[in-house]
């Protein structure tokens, strides 16, 4: 099978890294994505790991954003010299599921390294979703999450609103970013990050709206896009309307919109788990709460990323990658990683640690992604989305919500053409 190339302008050149140095000392190479507080835990992770032995070193290297990292695996590999391990994020899995004969499953890296694997040690919601239909795990779940809201306490009394009760439904949010606007407790109500994956994919699982036909991707190819539904016109006509007077703020495609809301210009914002660390480090008098919803909430699917190993390297170099993967499932290691990031921790042991700790009694609002990605068990609309290139299908959809905000198009119309066009590509990237 092949890997399907993104757009050009993702492109990044690739760094060669050397596979070991003078010492024998065999180096791994990880790139990644991470920035901010986010990228401060891959390198303490990374020294940590180096410190606790001597027999291998990881390299992490930063790549830009996700779909950069993602293009230039790609690139790396068509050359023949990818790194060791690379971090791909949810909507690149179908596209590493694809390409076969590229990627080792860290399943057997793991078990030719000599460490014991057993996938029911990890949350089962995360560990599915990057396993074949077999049950094989293909990549190192490192950083999953779920999106949330998050809101600015200060603005929100401001406001006149009540700053121990976040909105829960998508009309409370409305009606309070529209408050927060009026009252000039902030330029603007409402902002968010990754308007595909909040807006339009977890929009779908959590009220349990079909995104797409086959379970979403889930279940197999030849898949149709069902996004211009009822639901889906009214949700984003909504964002359309608050966007005219500047009551919602587009940020951009990915996470741009959390610098808004961290500059105090917006009172609302709904964004990954993942990006609590940014929010505690700015002082921001900050509240949190479930993602909205419509109807009755389902569950909400895996954002973040994982850790995917390239075929082509040497028994002692997947065994450095497994000695490093074991190192990342330690409890103690989960436990904190969960803790000081906002990431889901991706083994159960870690969970139950951190309840145990006491940590939750404290922080209740931390167990509010774990609450919603366990809460119920998946339906065929809330398993999560896989596409061979998701990536190519957000573009285009954020391509025609960009139009949509700029009042150059209604939702219906915005979503018929994301529909159309989505269907075009997914056709052809299947053949």
């Amino acid at each position: 099978m092949k890997i399907h190339a993104l757009p050009a302008a993702y492109g990044l050149a690739f760094t060669l890294l050397t596979t070991s140095s003078s010492f024998a000392v065999t180096e791994i190479s990880w790139w990644h994505a991470m920035t901010g507080a986010n990228n401060e835990v891959v390198e303490q992770l990374s020294k940590e790991f180096n410190e606790s032995q001597s027999d291998y070193k990881v390299v992490p290297v930063f790549k830009g954003t996700y779909p950069e990292t993602l293009n230039a695996g790609i690139a790396a590999f068509r050359a023949k010299q990818p790194p060791h391990i690379m971090q791909v994020f949810d909507a690149g899995t179908g596209t590493m599921m694809a390409a076969e004969g590229a990627i080792n499953p860290v399943a057997e890296v793991l078990e030719l390294g000599g460490q014991p694997f057993d996938k029911s040690q990890y949350l089962p919601g995360i560990v599915s979703y990057y396993s074949k239909p077999d049950g094989t795990m293909l990549s190192f779940p490192y950083n999953s999450s779920s999106p949330i809201l998050y809101y600015n306490k200060d603005i929100f009394q401001k406001a006149g609103l009540d700053a121990d009760n976040p909105p829960k439904t998508w009309n409370e949010v409305w009606d309070a970013a529209k408050k927060i606007k009026s009252s000039g407790a902030a330029p603007c109500g409402f902002t968010s990050t990754w308007l595909t994956w909040i807006h339009t994919e977890n929009f779908a699982a959590w009220n349990n709206y079909q995104w797409g036909t086959q379970e979403n991707g889930i279940a197999g190819p030849n898949v149709e896009l069902t996004i211009n539904s009822e639901p889906f016109v009214k949700h984003f006509q909504e964002l359309a309307d608050l966007a005219k007077d500047g009551t919602f703020k587009y940020g951009g495609r990915t996470s741009e919109a959390k610098q808004i809301f961290l500059a105090g210009e917006c009172g609302i914002f709904t964004e990954s788990s993942g990006g609590l660390g940014d929010v505690v480090k700015s002082g921001m008098n900050y509240g949190t709460g479930m993602l909205p919803y419509d109807t009755e909430p389902q569950n909400t699917i895996p954002g973040g990323a994982s850790l995917w190993v390239f075929a082509g390297k040497s028994d002692e170099e997947y065994k450095g990658v497994a000695a490093f993967f074991n190192f990342l499932s330690q409890t103690d290691i989960q436990a904190r990683l969960h803790q000081v990031s906002g990431y889901l921790p991706v083994t159960l042991a870690a969970y139950e640690k951190t309840k145990a700790d006491g940590f939750y009694e404290k922080n209740p609002a931390r167990e509010i992604p774990i609450k919603q990605m366990l809460g119920k068990a998946p339906t065929e609309n809330s398993k999560g989305v896989r596409l061979p290139n998701l990536p190519q299908v957000r573009d285009i959809m954020n391509e025609e919500y960009e139009k949509m905000l700029a009042g150059d198009q209604t939702a219906q119309q915005a979503l018929d053409n994301a529909v159309q066009r989505g269907n075009a590509a997914i056709k052809e990237a299947s053949n």
